[in-house]
Order: C-alpha cells, then structure tokens, then sequence
C-alpha cells in the first residue's frame, strides 16, 4: 500500500523545483491518483491496446515508466510469444522501486527495467511505445527529437500511446478545465496550500502542448493516423499509429 503524499503538506520557505526523488519515490502512486483525473482508466486501457498492437517477437517500451504502472499493465495483457518489455526511467529511486514491483509478479513476457534518460535509448523493432505523462517534462526540441526516434524504431502498425496534461488555445475553457482539476485535487483531499505549492513547484519543469500542437507534430514526423482517445478535464491520451 502507497504512503500518503504530504510533501506539501506544510508551508515551503522556498519552494524548488519537482524532481523525482525518494520523497515522491514513496508516495507516488498515491500522488498521481490524487492528482491525475482517470489515471486508472488510462493504465487500463494501455494494457488493452498492448494487447491489440504487440507483434510477436517485437519490443514494447514504456519510457518514464516510474513504478511500472503501465508496464505491469501492458504484461498482463501481453500474450504474444517472444515479446520483451523495456522500461526505462532516470530516477534512481522510482527504478529502485519499479524493479520490486514487477519481481514480485511471475509473468511469461520478460521486462527489464533501465535507469537511464529516455533521450539517450535506442528505439528498434517496437510494436508499442508508452510515453505516460514523460513527454511534458522535456524540451521542445528533445520532444521532437525523441517522438521522430520512435517513429523510426516502430514497426510499421505500430502504435505510439502519449498520455499528457494539455493547455488549451481557448482562454475561458483553459481557466475552466484548469479550476476543475483543482477541484478533483481538493475532493481528494488536497488543501489550498498543498494545491499551490505543488503548481510552483511543477511549472517551471513540466511544460505543456495543446492537443493541436500534439497532433500536428505527429503529422509532421509522419505517424499515419492519430488521435485523443481518453480525456479527463485537462488530462488526456493520445495515439499515434505508424
């Protein structure tokens, strides 16, 4: 069972930047199910559409995989022979964990959990590509540089799956969206104080696309077809087919 997240519990003199340390390591899956609309339903789903997608003797990727949330789910619906799950996250502290979680269930399909920059990984022979609330905290130019990467490393068919937090071009329904996620943060029990410290502490790291953007930038690499097939208020996935 998760640890409840408190980490802005109390007031900060000076609040840095997120960063995803032993502190988050702990009570991370309490955090994100607090904080993140529908996070189950996409985990779900994500084991779904790996199960429609993955091609035998194919590699899956789940990049930023943190606790392996997606990639247990991706196993367990895996059923095709020969294919190999590859997490990969730059957090010490979340692989540490993630490789405890995914030992402790038995599976036929293989995962091997990677600490290392998901900038830095080499993307071949893919049939499923994860990018769970990962691609946010990059660069505009290292998300290009990274989403056209696994574009050339998936198989043809294959299947991109990028769950983010969107802004939105129409002013009224971005504040709107963006009071209602506060409100999902306050019914789960966050308060005001830990609410605003956690936007400081997130904004200067975590920056945004509108789906338009997204959409665009998958046209542009050439994925064949794409789509926003889950949102909740300012929550969403997408995916993107080669």
């Amino acid at each position: 069972m998760s640890n409840k997240d408190t980490i802005f519990s109390a007031p900060i003199n000076k609040i840095g930047d997120f960063t995803f340390d032993e502190r988050v390591a702990e009570v991370f899956p309490d955090m994100i199910q607090r904080s993140v609309p529908g996070y189950s339903n996409i985990i779900s789903a994500i084991g779904m559409l790996a199960e429609r997608f993955a091609k035998p003797h194919s590699k899956v990727y789940d990049l930023g995989c943190s606790l392996g949330a997606a990639t247990l789910s991706m196993r367990r619906h895996i059923e095709q022979e020969g294919c190999e799950i590859i997490a990969v996250d730059n957090s010490a502290a979340m692989v540490e964990r993630c490789k405890l979680h995914i030992n402790a269930y038995r599976s036929e399909t293989p995962v091997t959990v990677v600490e290392a920059d998901i900038r830095n990984i080499e993307i071949e022979d893919a049939s499923v590509v994860v990018l769970n609330f990962t691609l946010q905290f990059l660069s505009p130019e290292d998300r290009v540089t990274l989403l056209k990467k696994i574009h050339a490393g998936l198989r043809t068919g294959g299947i991109l799956i990028l769950s983010e937090k969107y802004v939105f071009e129409d002013e009224t329904a971005n504040e709107l969206l963006i009071d209602l996620h506060h409100d999902f943060k306050r019914a789960n029990g966050y308060s005001e104080l830990e609410i605003s410290q956690k936007r400081s502490a997130i904004e200067n790291v975590m920056r945004p696309d509108s789906i338009q953007s997204h959409k665009a930038r998958f046209e542009e690499i050439g994925f064949s077809s794409n789509e926003v097939w889950f949102q909740c208020f300012n929550f969403g996935s997408m995916f993107a087919i080669k």
